[in-house]
């Protein structure tokens, strides 16, 4: 039996001393290969059309032309699966959110400094195999949030029960997902709880960006933050986020406990939490990414009483964990991301106590 083809990888950075390290860590891998490097935009222009390869890896601070306007260029020129590769900076934050915006399936984050990528090390591999899988996904719209989403007309109806929740999960395409998803609910929401797979700092500028697009506060979780109606909770990159019922209310614990599923903060530990603490009081969704996490945890709410919805496989950019929780009987109904919002938001209205 043949051997699945390796995943070609094509870097580009400025920097000799980074190009050599990320190939260095992305050959200890067997199933890629890196065919090629570029110091800067102009030459990866020439390497991605002799080469062809499967994914990039782009850097965004660069001489000549900036690895953001370089990315616009690809998705309109050459569409294909691009890793950014940014300082952990507030303006690194920042731009990373916006080449994700444009196209860009997978985000890294490097200490300041040009050689610091020693940390990107163990991410890496794991990045470039969910960027691969994206490859020809018909649901890959260069960064693009459908316009099918219908949003949600605001109207008055009683308050929400006051141990409701909704829980939502992602990983790859799922900054783009999550917007799509929240953008169209309308004002009068109960409390909101979010794992994103996310560095450290990008979450921040994540939550910041949805804050201005929302009708409510969407914000990074603090540790002993409550959940409350109105407002929308995101777990900070490197931090579980925990659900603990204190009294008639939530609130959110973050630790720095081991990585489950190779990511922190990992969804299956905030699904894991609020079967035990919410139980049939949550809504929850698995949206696109690649991997197993949230599945077992949507699968204990679920037993709980939980209503439990992941993303259809047309419209994920990765059909991974929706995949995963649907094969383990997690989901009870796969929805497609422009009716997430409305299915969500209806079954929250059902809710009787």
């Amino acid at each position: 039996m043949d051997k699945p083809n390796k995943i070609k990888v094509l870097v580009v950075d400025d920097s000799r001393v980074v190009r050599t390290m990320v190939t260095q860590f992305l050959s200890r891998d067997p199933d890629i290969e890196v065919v090629g490097s570029a110091c800067d935009p102009y030459e990866a222009r020439d390497r991605i059309l002799a080469l062809n390869p499967d994914v990039l890896t782009l850097d965004i601070e660069m001489p000549r032309m900036d690895g953001l306007t370089f990315l616009k260029i690809i998705m309109k020129q050459h569409p294909m699966p691009v890793i950014v590769i940014s300082s952990l900076s507030q303006s690194g934050s920042k731009i990373a959110m916006e080449a994700l915006r444009c196209g860009a399936v997978e985000v890294l984050g490097k200490s300041n400094g040009a050689y610091a990528v020693g940390n990107l090390g163990a991410q890496l591999a794991l990045k470039v195999k969910a960027a691969a899988a994206t490859r020809g996904s018909s649901a890959l719209r260069n960064g693009a949030v459908s316009q099918a989403t219908p949003t949600l007309a605001v109207r008055s109806r009683k308050q929400f029960h006051p141990r409701q929740v909704l829980l939502m999960g992602a990983s790859t395409g799922g900054t783009q997902a999550l917007q799509e998803v929240l953008t169209a609910l309308p004002v009068q929401i109960p409390g909101i709880c979010i794992v994103q797979h996310i560095p450290p700092y990008f979450s921040k500028a994540f939550a910041e960006r949805l804050n201005t697009l929302c009708p409510f506060t969407v914000k990074e979780a603090e540790n002993g933050e409550k959940v409350k109606p109105g407002l929308v909770l995101i777990a900070p990159g490197d931090y579980h986020m925990v659900l603990k019922l204190n009294g008639g209310s939530y609130t959110v614990i973050l630790k720095q406990s081991p990585m489950v599923w190779h990511q922190r903060p990992a969804v299956d530990v905030l699904f894991e939490s609020a079967a035990k603490c919410v139980g049939r009081f949550a809504v929850a969704a698995l949206l696109t990414g690649m991997g197993k996490d949230g599945a077992e945890g949507l699968l204990h709410l679920k037993k709980t009483g939980a209503l439990t919805y992941a993303q259809n496989e047309d419209t994920c950019i990765v059909y991974g964990m929706p995949k995963t929780a649907c094969e383990l009987g997690a989901v009870q109904q796969m929805v497609p991301l422009p009716l997430m919002a409305h299915t969500l938001y209806k079954a929250l209205c059902k809710f009787k106590s």
